[in-house]
């Protein structure tokens, strides 16, 4: 796989999250904070709007546009800090782009800044990844 510094690629990698995939995130992780699973308890105690993704949620939405494009067997290193929150009915929208090619032992590794944004252009996740395209050609 060829990539270039500068490019990008952009992905809805969630459209109208709903509740129901919060909760069962929920369960997945066995992260039952309120915060993410209790309406009220968010908005009458929390004194927050609704309830609140998991941020780890958001991440691995966040990811997919990077699996996408170089694969998860390429993908080496990932991570994020979470800017702002994510409710339901949200739609995210993540782009990576390609800061770095370079060569180390004898592979080609691609270095990425990642975001995701709400459907408000709001940036909600940022990060960085790093990723294998394989062995330099010989």
């Amino acid at each position: 796989m060829e990539l270039r510094v500068g490019e990008s690629r952009t992905e809805v990698v969630v459209e109208d999250l709903s509740r129901t995939r919060i909760v069962m995130y929920a369960g997945a992780s066995g992260d039952f904070n309120p915060l993410h699973t209790d309406e009220v308890y968010a908005t009458e105690v929390a004194g927050r709007p609704a309830v609140l993704a998991h941020g780890m949620l958001a991440m691995g939405a966040t990811g997919r546009v990077l699996t996408d494009w170089v694969g998860v067997e390429g993908l080496r290193s990932y991570g994020v800090r979470f800017v702002g929150p994510v409710r339901p009915g949200d739609t995210l929208t993540a782009r990576a782009t390609v800061d770095a090619v370079h060569v180390r032992g004898g592979r080609r590794l691609a270095e990425f800044t990642v975001e995701a944004v709400d459907q408000d252009g709001s940036r909600v996740v940022v990060g960085r990844a790093t990723a294998d395209l394989g062995p330099v050609d010989q």
